[in-house]
C-alpha cells in the first residue's frame, strides 16, 4: 500500500512538472505575431474634417502604408478653431500611436501639448502647414510646395489674369490657420508685396475675408463681398473650399466674367482646389484656371518619414534625404521641412486627366 501511494505521488509530480515545464514556452510565445502584425500606429489629425483636400492626404497615407505595413488614424475637429485639435491629439496618443502627423491649426496655441507629445517619445510631423516660428515644437515637417514663396506665386498667377490693375479681395481660412497667415500676412507674403513691390501698384486689395473652411460661411462671405464691392474684379481663395464657394458664388450671381450680369470684365475667382470640386466650374467658364497639387504625395511622403524615423532608417537632419516610392528622393531643408513638388495649373485641356 505504501509502495502504491509512493508510485502514485511520483507520477503526480511528475506530470505537474511536465506540465509547468511545457507551459511557459507556450505562454510567452503566443502574443508575438499578433504584436508583430499591428505595425507602426500613426495619427493624421488634420484642420477639421469635411474638406475633400485633407482626404485626398489620408488617402496617401493609406495607400503607402499598405506597402509599408504601417497603420493610419484619420480624425480631426468639425471646425478649424485655434485649440479644437487638442482633444483629438490627447486621444490618440493614449490610443498609443507612435508617431503623430498634424496640420496645426494654429503656430503657437499647440506648442505645449506638441512638447507633451514628443515627451512621450512620439515624433511629431507637421503635414501640409507648419509651426512656423516655432518649428522646435515638432521633428519635421511635410509641404506640397515650398511655402515660403506660394504667397508670391498666386500674386503673380492673378496679377496676369488680371493684367496688372484692379479691385480685389481674398477668402482664405480662419485668422489662425498658418498656411494661410505665412502666405497672406508674413514677411514676404501677400500683403508685403502689395506694400512694398511697385509691380503690384496699380492691384487694390480691398479685404481679407475668412469663411473659416466652412462652405456656407465661405460662400456667405464670398456674398458679402460682391455686395460691398460692386467694382469687384477678383477674388482670391487660396484654400479648396474657399474656392470652390467662391465659384459657386460669382456663378449664381452671374457675375463671373462673361455672365449675364457681369459689368466690364466680370469678377476672376483664382485660388487653390481639388479637379472634382473645380472641374464643373471649369468646364463651364465661370474660371479659367486654379492651381494646386496631388495631396496623396503629402501623406504619401509623411507615412514614409514617420516609418523611417521610427525604425532609425531616417536621420531627421538638413541636407539628408530618404526616398519615397513613386515620388522619388525627397531632402531636409531649413527647419527639416520636406517640400514635395511643384505647383500645377489646372485647365479645360487637363483637368480630366486627373480624379480627385
Amino acid at each position: 500500500m505504501k509502495t502504491r501511494l509512493v508510485l502514485l505521488v511520483g507520477l503526480t509530480l511528475a506530470l505537474v512538472v511536465f506540465v509547468s515545464g511545457c507551459a511557459p514556452p507556450q505562454a510567452v510565445q503566443a502574443p508575438e505575431p499578433e504584436a508583430a502584425e499591428e505595425g507602426l500606429k500613426i495619427a493624421y489629425i488634420p484642420q477639421n474634417t469635411g474638406n475633400p483636400y485633407f482626404e485626398r492626404i489620408n488617402t496617401g497615407f493609406q495607400e503607402a502604408c499598405a506597402d509599408l505595413g504601417c497603420e493610419v488614424t484619420f480624425t480631426a475637429p468639425a471646425t478649424a478653431e485655434a485649440t479644437a485639435q487638442i482633444p483629438f491629439i490627447q486621444e490618440q496618443v493614449q490610443r498609443g500611436i507612435d508617431v503623430l502627423a498634424i496640420q496645426p491649426n494654429s503656430v503657437d496655441a499647440l506648442n505645449s501639448i506638441m512638447d507633451e507629445v514628443r515627451g512621450k517619445g512620439i515624433p511629431v510631423i507637421a503635414t501640409n502647414a507648419d509651426f512656423t516660428g516655432n518649428e522646435e515644437h515638432r521633428d519635421a515637417c511635410v509641404l506640397a510646395v515650398d511655402f515660403t514663396s506660394l504667397g508670391k506665386q498666386m500674386l503673380d498667377r492673378l496679377y496676369d489674369m488680371m493684367g496688372g490693375e484692379g479691385k480685389w479681395a481674398i477668402i482664405s481660412a480662419t485668422t489662425d490657420a498658418p498656411a494661410q497667415r505665412q502666405w497672406i500676412e508674413e514677411p514676404g507674403g501677400i500683403k508685403d508685396l502689395m506694400a512694398t513691390d511697385s509691380k503690384y501698384k496699380d492691384m487694390e486689395l480691398l479685404e481679407v475675408a475668412y469663411g473659416d473652411d466652412v462652405p456656407q460661411k465661405s460662400l456667405t462671405e464670398c456674398e458679402a463681398l460682391l455686395t460691398k464691392y460692386p467694382d469687384l474684379d477678383a477674388i482670391m481663395a487660396p484654400t479648396t473650399v474657399a474656392v470652390a464657394a467662391a465659384a459657386q458664388c460669382v456663378e449664381s450671381a452671374g457675375v463671373y466674367p462673361g455672365g449675364p450680369e457681369a459689368t466690364e470684365g466680370g469678377v476672376i475667382v483664382y485660388g487653390l482646389g481639388t479637379p472634382d470640386q473645380m472641374r464643373p466650374f471649369l468646364k463651364s467658364g465661370v474660371i479659367s484656371e486654379f492651381d494646386l497639387w496631388d495631396p496623396a504625395h503629402i501623406g504619401m511622403t509623411a507615412a514614409h518619414l514617420a516609418v523611417g524615423i521610427d525604425d532609425g532608417t531616417i536621420e531627421v537632419a538638413e541636407g539628408n534625404t530618404f526616398e519615397v516610392a513613386e515620388l522619388g528622393t525627397m531632402t531636409f531643408g531649413q527647419y527639416n521641412v520636406v517640400v514635395v513638388g511643384p505647383l500645377f495649373t489646372f485647365t479645360p485641356e487637363n483637368i480630366d486627366e486627373f480624379a480627385f
